[in-house]
């Protein structure tokens, strides 16, 4: 045998072993990479209570796709932070004004619901995350565990561009290993993010998710994963159906009541309106209403020029109109029927000082008994129909689905 022949077999020999090698410790890199991801990095917050209950002689409950969303709830999405719009008496108003006394639905819609209840999906796989944050039946959730935590900056900034295309709200949920709660991730918080949850909105006022926006968020979601080495979790399930089916539902409940105030000959002066409308609480937003809130800053009714133009710091001073309107949004109020007693005693008191008829939209006189059928009918039965539903009017989930 030659020395040139040696050589190739030496050289053959050489190659075989660090490809094996090679093998090797790629195979040990993809075992480590697994055993810091599933590796706890603290004692389980549900294994503990699990414990301290079996300890105590009772069993902790279950969190499923049917438990009420009343259980669910354990404390509300704050401001700066992920706050929702509208849920709070910020300078805020909704857009356009209201010109029927009941905007969409009616008796008929209200009654027509199945009973049938929430679609059923899927527990979250990956931890438990309050409902008033997360909900999986209004929200397709990717769970990541990362193996390096990340700060909240770089996650949020990591798929801006790809995500600005999607047309439904994105909630970015972390678990906060100090206070050993979930909130939301906030942008300028040095809070370390290794537990990530982030959910994609089916719904909204403008109608179901689309098939582009979903796969233009799970490709989105991949890369982020990717980015960060971290472990995703995409539940399967026919979201489609999912959306269209919660949009029904939403299209039957979601009413706009207003009361009409209109002047007898003599308008009503801007000055006046605003000293009656602070004196009853209210304050004026940036888009032209004032707000009525309750003692937790959310909105309850409010206030709009049954005019076309708006009211405004600047103008309402030397402003005049011919009518008012109050309003209630009954899927984002809790305790309607309350509510809209409320509401409609202060707009007793506004026609008593500005000499004005609460009318209904053919500018008719309200009566006690109209009145009190619209609170029963187009109040009372939709709210109704909500909590049967798994969604109270008023909560963190109802402001999210009707914003």
């Amino acid at each position: 045998m030659t020395e040139l022949q040696m050589g190739l077999i030496g050289l053959g020999a050489a190659a075989v072993v660090g490809v094996l090698g090679y093998n090797k410790w790629q195979e040990y890199r993809h075992r480590k990479l697994a055993e810091a991801v599933l590796k706890p990095q603290q004692d389980d917050v549900l294994l503990g209570a699990a414990a301290q209950a079996a300890q105590a002689g009772r069993s902790e409950p279950e969190l499923g796709a049917e438990t009420p969303i009343a259980a669910m709830e354990r404390r509300e999405p704050v401001l700066a932070d992920g706050r929702l719009a509208g849920e709070s008496c910020e300078p805020v108003a909704a857009e356009g004004s209201t010109e029927s006394m009941v905007q969409t639905g009616g008796t008929d819609a209200v009654s027509a619901v199945a009973p049938g209840g929430p679609p059923e999906v899927p527990e979250l796989p990956a931890g438990l995350v309050p409902g008033s944050l997360l909900d999986p039946r209004l929200e397709f959730i990717v769970a990541m565990e990362l193996v390096d935590p990340a700060p909240a900056a770089q996650i949020l900034h990591s798929q801006h561009e790809s995500l600005q295309r999607v047309s439904k709200p994105i909630h970015w949920v972390h678990f906060n290993e100090r206070n050993r709660e979930w909130e939301r991730v906030v942008p300028d918080s040095e809070t370390p993010v290794r537990r990530l949850r982030v959910g994609l909105q089916l719904v909204d006022r403008m109608g179901p998710v689309s098939g582009a926006d979903l796969a233009t968020f799970t490709g989105a979601m991949q890369q982020l994963a990717d980015e960060l080495l971290a472990v995703a979790d995409m539940p399967a399930g026919r979201l489609l159906d999912q959306a269209a089916e919660i949009d029904r539902f939403c299209a039957v409940v979601d009413l706009e009541i207003g009361v009409n105030l209109v002047s007898r000959g003599v308008p009503f002066s801007g000055t006046k309106i605003r000293a009656l409308a602070e004196a009853a609480g209210m304050m004026l937003g940036d888009k032209g209403a004032f707000r009525r809130c309750d003692d937790d800053g959310r909105t309850q009714f409010t206030l709009q020029n049954f005019e076309a133009t708006r009211f405004s710091a600047e103008s309402i001073r030397n402003m005049t109109t011919h009518g008012l309107t109050f309003v209630l949004d009954v899927p984002r109020v809790a305790h309607g029927e309350r509510v809209f007693q409320q509401m409609v005693e202060l707009a007793k008191r506004f026609a008593e000082t500005l000499q004005g008829t609460l009318v209904d939209d053919n500018r008719q006189p309200l009566n006690e008994i109209q009145l009190d059928h619209i609170r029963r009918e187009f109040i009372g039965k939709p709210q109704a129909t909500m909590a049967n539903y798994g969604l109270p009017a008023g909560s963190a989930q109802a402001l999210r689905l009707f914003s």
